[in-house]
This record gives C-alpha cells, sequence and structure tokens, in this order.
C-alpha cells in the first residue's frame, strides 16, 4: 500500500489567538522523499509537524494519511516515553536504530548527565525503532558536530516512509529534502528541490509581483488623476445646472425643450461623477495588497550599547580537573578571558564543552549586569517563566525588548500571544534583554540553534561589530571564522579530556 500525507486547506490556532497560526495549508508530502519546512521562528513549523504526526488536530480543513506518524520533538529536556524500553528492547529494529545512531547501551540511565548532541541522536534513534510511515523530525541537526551529522544523515537516508524535516541548516536540507514547504504568513508555498533553490525562486517570484506591483501603482496613478478630472469637470458642470435650476423655466417652454434640456445636463452630470467613481475603483484594485508580496519587516540587529570591559580580565578559571562522571576527565591550564578576546570553544560532543563554560562563567569578572550568557537549551518551564516575565515589563521596557525582536525577524505581537514561545523566540528575547544592559562579556553555547536563517545573519553581523569579550561554543566553523580570533580546543584520550589553546581558527577567511 503506498504511503502518503495531504493537508487541505487546513488551519490552527491554539486557544486565545486571535487570528489562526496557520491557515490554508494545502500540500501533498509523497512516500520515500523528505520535505523541508522552512520559515521564521514562530512561524507555526512545530505545529505543522505535530499536526502531521497527529499530536494536534486541525482547527479546519482535513489532514488524509495512510500508516502510523511519529514526531521527534524540539527539546531535549526529556527524554522520549518510551526511551527505557527503547533501550531494553532486543529487537533487530531496535539493535539496527542503536547501531545507526551511535546509541550506547550505558546511555540508558544517564540521560541528564549526555550531553544534548547525544540526547538529539537518541531521540531520533527512539523514532527510527518504531519505522512509522511517517516521520516528523524538529531540528535534528541541533548540537551535533560533523561526524554526528554525518551519521545522522546515512540513518535518515534509509527512512523509505514519509519525512517532513524542520529545520535551519542550509547545508542539510539542501543536500537531503526533494521539496520544502516556506511558511511566510499568510503565504505557505511548496517548492521543489533544497532550500536554497527554493529561497533563489523565492527571491525570483518577489521579483517579478514587486515590478508587476510598481507597474500597477503607475496604472493607479494614471487612474486616479483621470478621475479627479473627471469629478472636477463634473462638479462644475453640476454647478451650471444648478444655477439653470434656481432660474424660471421660459414661459414659452410649451414643448417641455428646456424641461428636457435641464434634464439631460443633470443625466450628464450623474454619468461625469458615475465615471469618476468607477475609474477610483478600478485604481484601488490596483493597489490592492498582493498575496504574492511578502512583507519583509526591517531586520538587522545591534549591540550598540555594548562595551569594553576597564578590568584587566573578564573571566579567569585557575588550572585544573573537572570530574564529567563516568570516570572522564576534563583537564584544562590557566584559562584567562581578556576584555577584547573573541574565543571558540570547540570538540566533539560529550566532550564537556557546556560544563566548561558554567565554571567560566561561575568565574567571570564582570558585574553581574554586564554578563551575557545564552545557555545551549532552555527548558520548556524556565521558558514559560522567562515568557511571563516579559509580559509584564512595564510599557516602554517592553517596547524596547519588541523592538529588539521584532529586528530579528520575530513578530511581537504573535509572540506576545503565545503560551509557550518556540525555543529559537526564547533565545531572541533572552538576546534582546541582555543586549539592553550594554554587555561587557557574552557567553554563548551554541549560538545559531533554532534561530532562523535570517535571523543567524543579523546575529554574525552584530556580534563581529561588539568590541566586548566574546566565548563562543560551536560546530559551526564558518560562523566561528568570522567572529574569533582564538581556539580553544577539546581532545579526548581515553578517560581524560584535554584542552589545548590556538591562536586563531583554522582556514579563517
Amino acid at each position: 500500500m503506498s504511503r502518503f500525507l495531504q493537508f487541505d486547506n487546513v488551519a490552527f490556532s491554539y486557544p486565545g489567538m486571535a487570528e489562526p497560526l496557520l491557515r490554508g495549508v494545502t500540500a501533498h508530502f509523497p512516500e520515500g522523499a523528505w520535505t523541508g519546512i522552512v520559515g521564521a521562528n514562530g512561524a507555526g513549523k512545530t505545529t505543522l509537524l505535530k499536526l502531521a504526526a497527529g499530536a494536534l488536530a486541525p482547527t479546519d480543513g482535513h489532514i488524509r494519511q495512510i500508516g502510523s506518524a511519529r514526531y521527534a520533538v524540539q527539546r531535549t529536556d526529556a527524554p522520549p516515553d518510551d526511551w527505557l524500553e527503547f533501550m531494553d528492547s532486543w529487537d533487530p529494529p531496535a539493535m539496527d536504530a542503536r547501531a545507526l545512531l551511535g546509541v550506547e547501551p550505558e546511555w540508558a540511565d544517564r540521560w541528564d548527565t549526555l550531553s544534548h548532541g547525544e540526547r538529539k541522536r537518541a531521540q531520533i534513534a527512539a523514532a527510527l525503532w518504531r519505522r512509522p510511515d511517517v516521520l516528523a523530525l524538529d531540528e535534528p541537526t541541533n548540537h551535533l558536530d560533523a561526524h554526528a551529522k554525518g551519521v545522522l544523515l546515512a540513518a535518515l537516508k534509509s527512512f523509505r516512509g514519509v519525512g517532513l524535516l524542520v529545520s535551519h541548516d542550509r547545508d542539510f536540507l539542501d543536500e537531503f529534502c526533494s521539496q520544502c514547504l516556506f511558511i511566510f504568513p499568510p503565504r505557505i508555498v511548496m517548492r521543489p528541490g533544497g532550500v536554497s533553490a527554493g529561497m533563489a525562486q523565492d527571491r525570483l517570484e518577489q521579483t517579478r509581483a514587486k515590478e508587476q506591483h510598481d507597474s500597477n501603482a503607475g496604472k493607479a496613478r494614471r487612474l486616479q488623476a483621470a478621475a479627479q478630472q473627471r469629478r472636477e469637470a463634473a462638479e462644475q458642470s453640476a454647478a451650471r445646472t444648478n444655477r439653470l435650476k434656481r432660474k424660471k423655466l421660459p414661459e414659452n417652454d410649451h414643448d417641455g425643450r428646456a424641461k428636457r434640456q435641464l434634464a439631460k445636463l443633470t443625466n450628464k452630470d450623474g454619468w461625469g461623477f458615475s465615471q469618476s467613481a468607477a475609474l477610483r475603483t478600478r485604481a484601488a484594485k490596483l493597489l490592492a495588497p498582493d498575496a504574492a508580496i511578502r512583507v519583509d519587516y526591517e531586520m538587522g540587529f545591534w549591540l550598540e550599547d555594548s562595551g569594553k570591559s576597564s578590568r584587566n580580565y573578564v573571566a579567569e578559571l585557575p588550572e585544573g580537573e573537572i570530574d564529567l562522571g563516568d570516570g572522564r576527565t576534563l583537564v584544562h591550564p590557566t584559562l584567562t578571558i581578556r576584555p577584547d578576546d573573541r574565543i571558540a570553544l570547540v570538540g566533539d560532543n560529550g566532550l564537556g564543552k557546556s560544563t566548561l563554560v558554567k565554571k567560566v562563567v561561575a568565574n567571570a569578572n564582570v558585574p553581574p549586569e554586564k554578563l551575557l550568557v545564552i545557555p545551549q537549551e532552555i527548558g520548556e518551564e524556565e521558558s514559560q517563566a522567562i515568557h511571563a516575565d516579559v509580559k509584564r515589563l512595564d510599557r516602554v521596557p517592553l517596547g524596547r525588548v519588541m523592538t529588539l525582536i521584532s529586528r530579528l525577524g520575530s513578530r511581537p505581537g504573535r509572540l506576545l500571544a503565545s503560551t509557550t514561545p518556540s525555543p529559537g523566540e526564547i533565545r531572541k528575547i533572552l538576546l534582546a534583554r541582555g543586549v539592553e544592559r550594554g554587555p561587557h562579556f557574552i557567553v554563548m553555547d551554541e549560538p545559531t540553534n533554532h534561530l532562523d536563517l535570517p535571523s543567524i545573519e543579523c546575529l554574525e553581523n552584530a556580534l563581529a561589530e561588539t568590541p566586548c569579550a566574546l566565548l563562543l561554543v560551536s560546530h559551526d566553523e564558518r560562523f566561528l571564522a568570522r567572529l574569533t580570533t582564538r581556539r580553544w580546543q577539546l581532545t579526548q584520550f581515553g578517560n581524560t579530556i584535554r584542552l589545548t589553546m590556538g591562536s586563531s581558527i583554522p582556514d579563517r577567511t
């Protein structure tokens, strides 16, 4: 039996929303192919995956599918519901899934100590175990190093069902997807090929639509000018007619000629006014908003209030060792971060990068309000608390935060109306609130995770211009190459992880 997934004019609203998050979604997702879901943070990508997997029901329209479905969540807070069952199973599908994604037996009892990259691989392995007909993956490449990303790609290529993939990883989408669904509210468009081809097509369509809109605007201006001339002529004629009406008709108008002439003038005046109105209606139609033209809000994040600390260093961690558990130890020299240092912390998944970052932050040498820390992951409960705290801000500070968020590509109204913002939106909130304080030291663990592509570019440009110290943990070498000048490398030797320091990022361009 052929498997498929079909959305027919689907709409969805969360309780309390003034307007639907998604509307008019009509799309076909074929068997044996992967479809990328692309859009800004908060546009409804995760919601669409949940609809596809049956975790949510549409508020309007229909979803048709054949077979079972599985959704692998974006967050890595908690293990999958069937985590222990999956790890205890020795049936061939379970063993195959664990082998494909390098899930080790000892992971079963230590979810809390797994790195987020290891958790992500485990989530996807558990989803593949069930061999669903529809597999929906939310940000599967988040947290993954280059090797793990290659392992994931090989594993997903073995899937033969209907695949949906939300990701902001352009290279991954290009290599993997045969079509992409672009969510640009209120428009939702399916395009063949990867995200780069789809974005190129979008730019071409936007250019054509705007050229047509400009042409229509020119025609509309000419019609409005003609309408104004008709109206002025009709008003002048009506004034003459009114003067004639106020005069007495000739006493010798026995055949009614004067009356007929007066009626003729009155009709002519009415025709002039109606023609003017018709021309204005035609002009208004030409100037009506075109659904094909996407409104691109002004973007561009800035860190203009950030500054260079006057202290000798912004953080210092004495030489020492960090116990990572399971018999592993991270050994590091004395780590000093000067006020203008721009440091990349790199290494494979599970080597203790996030643990080291917490130690560095604990030894920061700047006032708390001058330290901006964006962690690798923010749990759902903490996200809700951050969101609620922002909504309680007074009007002026709330306006400043929402302005910064809008310049990172998210719509403030939709963000404030949501009950649980997306992980990308929460990162934007933390960025906006931290930027307000004029930081001297910025620490970001996997800064590009969860952010949409335009937001990543805005963030990169802002960090490139800031004079303050940076400590960035990332697997995105292009991002690091532009922004950092020093490199802290973690490498494993048996149960010992050692940190070595270099002067620059390799292949810096």
